[in-house]
């Protein structure tokens, strides 16, 4: 199993509890004040983290209107300019300190997305303790590079990308820092379809590239979650909005508060179902273990009588012998009278 990675003060795993971080995005619809709501209510819901994304329209792509710079008609931003989408989204990034330090004080782990190498230093400066490459960006050796080297650890998106495309973003970045790497199965569709997750992918990357591996979760209501636990994942990511009737680019997609609550409790039952390895029974069973079956006299036997199917029998409860001895004392003689409904013991056959 891969190593875990340090988050903060956290340790993210195998066999740690699963890390949740809730996406900011473009939920705050350019009002501050929406964005210290949606950090409170990361933490209200039981969230690990709150993740920005650290760009502007400029660092992220030009000013044009022609070609792919224009979003097509199966997007839910068809007929949009990528850079008017982005000045749109964008994060203002004199937010960053002030949602860093209310993110402190309600317990949550504060970090973001950048985009380019200038917002790698600007979150460097706020002492993020991670960094997240999204998945268009998984195929930016650069940026890898740049995060890498700041010695955090680096959990990359992999929507779109091949096994190829993936392995050069892990080598790179284990080559260039210290921090580890995380890798989130991902369908960077939004919303995305349910089935085109493909979840028992999750534990083909664990081996497949020996990384914590986790969920970057783009479809609607709580269910892939929880699966990908099952699975192995041992990070969430998901998209918070106060409310998906606000107008904006992401709210379509994300999960209201309580919604994201129920993903978590749903999260923490998946962990405490899968337990450990264990056989035999729990201690909650252990009250049940008399009432399975064992072998029987059912009817009066006389000392030095034959044992027979008419006078013992498997049945409930589970005081006599196990039911796979029965063959062995079948034709076998009492040793002492036995009376109907006495438990059969060995000291009860004759050698």
């Amino acid at each position: 199993m891969p190593d875990a990675i340090s988050i903060g003060s956290r340790l993210v795993g195998p066999g740690e509890p699963t890390y949740i971080i809730a996406e900011l995005s473009a939920n705050h619809g350019g009002v501050l004040e929406n964005a210290v709501q949606l950090v409170e209510a990361a933490a209200a819901a039981g969230a690990n983290a709150i993740k920005l994304q650290t760009y502007t329209a400029d660092t992220i792509t030009i000013d044009h209107a022609e070609g792919t710079f224009l979003i097509g008609s199966n997007s839910p931003w068809a007929g949009r300019t990528l850079y008017d989408l982005y000045r749109e989204a964008s994060t203002p990034w004199e937010w960053h300190r002030p949602l860093r330090d209310l993110a402190h004080r309600l317990g949550l782990d504060f970090f973001s997305s950048p985009f380019d190498v200038s917002a790698v230093d600007f979150l460097q400066r706020l002492d993020v303790p991670a960094y997240k490459i999204a998945s268009p960006e998984i195929v930016d050796i650069g940026l890898i590079k740049a995060a890498a080297a700041t010695g955090r650890p680096l959990i990359m998106s992999t929507g779109m990308a091949s096994v190829v495309e993936i392995e050069a973003a892990v080598e790179t970045a284990r080559a260039n820092g210290i921090g580890g790497v995380a890798l989130l199965r991902c369908n960077s569709t939004y919303p995305a379809p349910i089935e085109e997750m493909d979840l028992r992918t999750i534990p083909d990357m664990i081996a497949r590239f020996d990384t914590v591996v986790g969920l970057s979760d783009h479809t609607i209501g709580g269910m892939a979650a929880p699966i990908a636990v099952a699975l192995g994942a041992s990070i969430v990511e998901k998209h918070l909005t106060m409310s998906r009737a606000h107008a904006g680019p992401d709210s379509g997609f994300s999960s209201e508060p309580d919604e994201f609550a129920a993903m978590v409790h749903a999260i923490r039952e998946a962990e405490t179902a899968l337990g450990a390895v264990r056989y035999g029974p729990s201690s909650s069973e252990l009250g049940t273990v008399p009432f399975r079956r064992s072998l029987y006299v059912v009817a009066d036997i006389a000392e030095g009588d034959v044992l027979t199917e008419t006078n013992v029998r498997s049945i409930r409860p589970g005081d006599g012998l196990p039911p796979r001895h029965l063959d062995d004392v079948l034709g076998r003689r009492t040793g002492r009278a036995l009376q109907k409904g006495t438990p059969l013991r060995w000291e009860d056959v004759r050698d």
